[in-house]
Formats: C-alpha cells, sequence, structure tokens
C-alpha cells in the first residue's frame, strides 16, 4: 500500500507539472520611457558640454608612465609559491604570473604596441557630460554595396581591443552580401578614454541611452547593436528602450534573465529526467545538466561578482597600485572564461593568446586608471532601483539573432526554448563549434560569420521587400 501511495502521489505531482507548463502564463511588462534631463558629468560647463564636436583621438603614453609601471614591475614582491599539483584551480597560478610580468617588463615593445592600438580610427565627443571616446571604422571600399551602421559594446575585464581582430573582418565587403558595416565600437564610461559618471545610477540601460545619442550625433537614425558581457547588457536595453532606432540585435551573450518564472525553473528541473522539457539539443544538454556541477560552477566562479557589487572602490584601491595585481585579476578571468577546463592547465589556457594582445587590454585599463570606475557598474546594475526597472522584464521585439559559444560560463539562462519568450522576433539562435565567453577575442572568425548571416537574415525578413 505504501509504495503504491508513494507511485500515485509521484504520477500526480509530474502531471500537475505538466499541467502547470501548459497553462502558466505571464503578462508582458511594457519599458518606460528614459528621462531626458539626466547628467552625469560634474556641473554643467559651457566650454565643454556646449561643444558637440566630434573630435579624432590616438593613445599617447608617456614616458613617464612607462618608466613607473617598469619601476612597478621590477619592484614587486616576491609571489607565493603555488601548491603542489595546483594550477589555476586557487586562482592565476604564480609561476606562470611571474612569466606574464617578465614579458611585460623586458619583450613588450611599447611603442610597437602603441601604434597597433592607434591603427584603428578613434574619436571622442562631449556626451551627457563625459567625454565619449569610441573607434569609428569605415569601409575602405564599398562598389555597389549598402552600408550598415553597427555598434558593437564591450564589457568587463574587457575593452575596445578586444575588437582589433574582428572589425576589419566587418568593414570589408564579402562575396554574396549587398552590404558592408562601417562599426562603431565605444569604450562603455568609466571604461577606458571615456570618462566616468561622478554620482550614482549609471547603469547599462544609461549606458544605452548615451550611445543612442552618440550615434544620432554621427547621424544614424537606425543602426544594428552587437554585444557580449556587459555590452549584450547594454544592447538588449537598448533594444527595449529604443526599438525605434535599433533595427535588429546580435549577442553572444543572450540570457533570459528576470523572465524566468515558475514555470521555466519547473521546466529546468523536470528537464533533469526529461531534457526535452527543456533543452533543444545535445549541446545544450551538456552545459545545462547535471544541474548540481552547474550551480557549484556558478558559486565557485561568481566571487569577483559579488565583490565588485559591493565594494568596487575597496577592491579598486590594490588594483589601482599594482599592475602585478591588476594583471591577475583580469587575465584570470580571461582564463576560465575562454573554457573552465583551463583551470587545470599551468598557464591556464592563456597561451593561446598573443600575450602582447592580453597585455594591451591591461594597459588600458592601467594608463587611464579606469579598474575601481568599470567596476562601478556591478554595483549600479545590483542595486535595487535599477533591478526595479521595468525594461529588465520586458521583451526584446526588434529582431534579434544570439550565438551560443560552447564554453561560455553565463549558460545557465541560454537554453533555446527560454530565449523565444524573451526575444519575440527572434530569427536564429546558432550553436557554434567552439569558443568560450571572450567570442570577439577568441574565436572573432566565428563571430563574424554569425554577424554578417544574422543581419542578412534580418535584413531579408523584415527590411527588404
Amino acid at each position: 500500500m505504501g509504495k503504491s501511495l508513494l507511485y500515485f502521489s509521484g504520477s500526480a505531482a509530474v502531471l500537475a507539472a505538466i499541467v502547470y507548463l501548459k497553462t502558466c502564463h505571464r503578462p508582458e511588462v511594457l519599458p518606460e520611457a528614459m528621462p531626458e534631463d539626466v547628467w552625469w558629468g560634474p556641473k554643467y560647463d559651457e566650454h565643454l558640454d556646449g561643444n558637440t564636436d566630434i573630435r579624432p583621438f590616438r593613445i599617447n603614453i608617456t614616458d613617464e608612465v612607462i618608466d613607473d609601471l617598469k619601476h612597478r614591475l621590477r619592484t614587486a614582491r616576491p609571489f607565493a609559491k603555488p601548491l603542489e599539483s595546483v594550477n589555476f584551480e586557487y586562482g592565476f597560478n604564480h609561476d606562470y604570473l611571474a612569466k606574464v610580468v617578465d614579458h611585460w617588463l623586458n619583450r613588450y615593445d611599447w611603442a610597437a604596441r602603441q601604434a597597433h592600438m592607434n591603427a584603428l580610427p578613434q574619436f571622442k565627443t562631449r556626451l551627457y557630460g563625459l567625454d565619449v571616446h569610441f573607434i569609428h571604422a569605415r569601409p575602405a571600399a564599398t562598389g555597389k554595396h549598402r552600408v550598415i551602421p553597427l555598434l558593437i559594446a564591450h564589457g568587463w575585464p574587457g575593452s575596445v581591443v578586444e575588437f582589433y581582430r574582428l572589425i576589419p573582418m566587418l568593414t570589408k565587403p564579402r562575396d554574396g552580401f549587398d552590404f558592408v558595416f562601417q562599426v562603431i565600437a565605444p569604450s562603455l564610461p568609466g571604461f577606458g578614454f571615456s570618462d566616468p559618471a561622478v554620482r550614482p545610477g549609471m547603469g547599462p540601460a544609461q549606458i544605452g541611452q548615451i550611445f543612442v545619442e552618440l550615434m544620432d550625433r554621427l547621424g544614424h537614425k537606425k543602426f544594428y547593436v552587437q554585444g557580449g558581457d556587459w555590452g549584450a547588457v547594454i544592447v538588449e536595453a537598448m533594444a527595449k528602450l529604443f526599438p525605434d532606432r535599433v533595427s535588429g540585435l546580435h549577442s553572444n551573450m543572450c540570457m533570459v534573465g528576470n523572465h524566468l518564472d515558475l514555470c521555466d525553473f519547473t521546466r529546468l528541473v523536470l528537464g533533469s529526467y526529461w531534457p526535452s522539457l527543456a533543452v533543444s539539443s545535445e549541446m545544450e544538454q551538456q552545459r545545462t545538466y547535471p544541474l548540481s556541477k552547474l550551480f557549484s560552477m556558478t558559486l565557485e566562479e561568481t566571487g569577483y561578482m559579488h565583490i565588485q557589487m559591493t565594494k568596487p572602490d575597496t577592491a579598486g584601491v590594490g588594483l589601482n597600485e599594482s599592475p602585478v595585481g591588476l594583471a591577475a585579476w583580469i587575465l584570470e578571468k580571461f582564463s576560465i572564461g575562454t573554457n573552465l577546463k583551463h583551470r587545470q592547465m599551468p598557464d591556464g589556457g592563456l597561451s593561446m593568446y598573443d600575450m602582447d594582445d592580453l597585455l594591451d587590454n591591461v594597459v588600458v585599463y592601467w594608463i587611464s586608471g579606469s579598474i575601481t570606475t568599470s567596476m562601478r557598474l556591478y554595483s549600479e546594475y545590483a542595486s535595487a532601483k535599477y533591478r526595479s526597472l521595468p525594461h529588465n522584464k520586458a521583451p526584446v521585439k526588434v529582431p534579434a539573432a544570439c550565438a551560443n559559444f560552447p564554453h561560455e560560463i553565463n549558460v545557465t539562462l541560454s537554453l533555446k526554448r527560454f530565449l523565444k519568450k524573451k526575444y519575440t522576433k527572434l530569427i536564429r539562435v546558432t550553436e557554434m563549434a567552439d569558443g568560450g565567453h571572450f567570442a570577439a577575442f577568441e574565436r572573432p572568425e566565428f563571430l563574424s560569420n554569425d554577424i554578417w548571416t544574422s543581419i542578412k537574415e534580418i535584413e531579408q525578413t523584415y527590411y527588404l521587400t
């Protein structure tokens, strides 16, 4: 009798869950318009803020900055010896860190790297009280091709340096496409060469508002957007809040986020037993289940996020003082973000990158002194005030495409079944063959191919008649 009751109870629970899955419904939330009277800089200065010019910009690292940095690298305190048989499992391996510092000090060619970073045309302009830095790369030749403006946004701990291989792949015409891109890649406010906000409240949506104004100043009333990491969150907010300006969205970090409800969590849990309830492919199943492994990974790899959401200014003190600490903090994220299995490698898998390219990104943070202000974005996003904004739970109604890279660390909420609820015009979800979180930096050829194909499909489906 006891076993029969148990079986009956289990069957009833499964039946109830299935009924709930079939009937649950969530009312649509609409975003609210962004206020126009925001001001992120100091008190209005007519000389500075009245100037709407777009000014050319070049990176110019002075000898004093280089000498100071080299002195700090030379006089860094001895590193702790790693534990036996430990690679990157405890964080950045100090033996490999010594090799990074040696390369930075003795083989990193400052003049050559500065010339490399100045190879793409860069500008600054004044927006909402802030100097905003951006790359603006136009196609060298267009022929009969239409020119489509595309804004691409980076994240943390990245910078526009991540896009130096991607941008030329987008601005060169391709066979089989009747368009080519001109690319606008801004540095997020508080990152690199863009000014930080002087008061609280600048989250991803507010940055998106600044970027819409930037595109307006460049003469683009309609444009496409693309992003990963914070860039993905920012361009998503732009698509929700300014659908009349955004022609379409491409993201390499599509996430459901606040759109997950009890119905979705039920699917996710029941998917442990019946995967087809939640996942749509073998790759999704491998990345999602078992849930215990997924949740354990999330706890283990998001400690930095909690620190930056709560005490960014405290953490920023040491990172802004020590270039060695800054490199370890930043490059460890490139290690695990590329592939979690790299934790078991002596070099953290970083040797797959060009060390000069990795250090270029660290240098941008160092010479601009922007590590603290960049980390504040986590605090702004996590604030109760920002999380209560209606757009967080609103759907994306512009045409959208998602590229899911197999080693993306933020995988829980990127299942195609759930994405279809959030992106009402989801035109494609591409399961990429390889790559991780820093797709533009690691696999620019894969990312660029998907951007080209996705936007072509959006154009043919929604705009070309």
